[in-house]
């Protein structure tokens, strides 16, 4: 319930776009620490596209990990530890120590592997423990539909 209102409070953009992103693959949580899945979300978005920061925050990773190029940011009042969001493959523009605003380009979308086509994967993480990272964006709100015909 925390986090729900700590998102709500931020007010979090996409950091690609807009429009939204298609979203190429979703969030599969892994069973255990080890165990495969899909620790984030895939969103389409071309080569050499900016990277958003979705809030305002510290960057406190640009660099390669495994070959590929990372960004990090940290988001200050999101408790301890803090929430962090991270972006791949990416060609940083700001270096780690960075402070940003929300919509402040931080990266460009380098071409990878990844995914099939040109895309950004995004995380979010608190600690070790992985987030869906599709709770920091606005949603539409839930319509009730009439049962029956």
């Amino acid at each position: 319930m925390l986090l729900t209102t700590l998102i709500l409070t931020l007010g979090l953009l996409w950091p690609v776009g807009p429009p939204p992103p298609e979203i190429l693959r979703g969030w599969q949580p892994p069973a255990g620490p080890y165990a495969p899945g899909h620790r984030g979300v895939d969103l389409a978005a071309a080569a050499d596209a900016p990277v958003l920061a979705p809030v305002a925050g510290t960057v406190t990773f640009a660099g390669q990990v495994g070959g590929r190029g990372v960004l990090t940011l940290t988001l200050p009042g999101t408790g301890a530890p803090p929430l962090r969001t991270t972006f791949s493959p990416v060609a940083p523009l700001v270096k780690a120590g960075t402070q940003v605003r929300a919509g402040t380009p931080v990266a460009r979308v380098a071409p990878g592997t990844h995914c099939p086509r040109a895309c950004l994967h995004w995380g979010l993480l608190r600690g070790d423990l992985y987030l869906n990272p599709l709770l920091l964006v606005p949603r539409p709100p839930s319509r009730l539909l009439p049962l029956g015909g």
